[in-house]
C-alpha cells in the first residue's frame, strides 16, 4: 500500500481510533484513487470521514472506489456523508463506486433506499471497468424508472438487485433486464 502523505500531503496528519483510511492510486486511470475503510462510520466520527474524503477530492481525486471489506458498521449519517462525496464528484464528471460491502452494512443502504443511488460492486475488475467502460454491458438499461407492482410507486434502480419499495416497503427484485417480480 501506497503512504497516504505520498498521495495526499498531509493526511495522515490526523486519525481516528475507529475509522483507518488507506489510500492507493489507481493504476491506468486519471483521477482514480482506491479508499480502504477500516473501522466503522457513525455520528461521532463521520465528521471526520467527510473531512478526509473532502481532502482527496479537492486533491483532484474524484473516481473513487470505497473499498467496504473492513467496514464493519456504517450509521444513517455515515451514508449521508458517502452522498455527500457523490455530490461533490458528479459535476467533476467523477462517480463513486462502493466495492464488497459486507451484508449488515449493505442492509442499512437498502432499508434507507440508498442502494438504488451508488454503485456497489463485487470484485475490484468490475469496480475498475465501471470507470473504464462506463459500467459494464449487462446494466446498460440502468439507470430504470420502474413502478413497484404492489403500490405502484415509481422507483429509480441504478442496477439489478433486491430492493425495498420506499411507499409500501414490498421486496421488489430487478433483472440484468429491468424485469420486475416481487420477493
Amino acid at each position: 500500500m501506497d503512504n497516504n502523505n505520498s498521495i495526499i500531503p498531509g493526511f495522515d496528519n490526523d486519525k481516528d481510533d475507529s475509522l483507518a483510511i488507506n489510500l492507493r492510486k489507481i493504476e491506468n486511470m486519471k483521477n482514480g484513487l482506491f479508499i480502504y475503510l477500516n473501522g466503522y462510520i457513525d455520528t461521532y466520527n463521520s465528521s471526520f470521514f467527510q473531512k478526509k474524503i473532502t481532502q482527496v477530492i479537492n486533491s483532484g481525486y474524484i473516481n473513487l472506489i470505497f473499498n467496504c471489506s473492513s467496514l464493519n458498521y456504517v450509521s444513517s449519517t455515515g451514508i449521508g456523508s458517502f452522498t455527500v462525496f457523490l455530490k461533490m464528484v458528479k459535476p467533476k464528471d467523477g462517480d463513486v463506486v462502493l466495492l464488497e460491502i459486507q451484508p449488515k452494512v449493505y442492509e442499512v443502504f437498502q432499508l434507507l433506499g440508498f442502494s438504488q443511488f451508488f454503485n456497489i460492486k463485487n470484485t475490484v475488475e468490475d469496480a475498475v471497468a465501471f470507470f473504464s467502460n462506463g459500467d459494464n454491458a449487462s446494466n446498460s438499461l440502468f439507470p430504470a424508472i420502474i413502478d413497484c407492482p404492489v403500490c405502484a410507486k415509481k422507483l429509480r434502480a441504478t442496477r439489478p438487485g433486491r430492493f425495498r419499495c420506499s411507499g409500501c416497503k414490498s421486496i421488489i427484485a430487478i433483472s440484468n433486464k429491468a424485469e420486475i417480480t416481487l420477493g
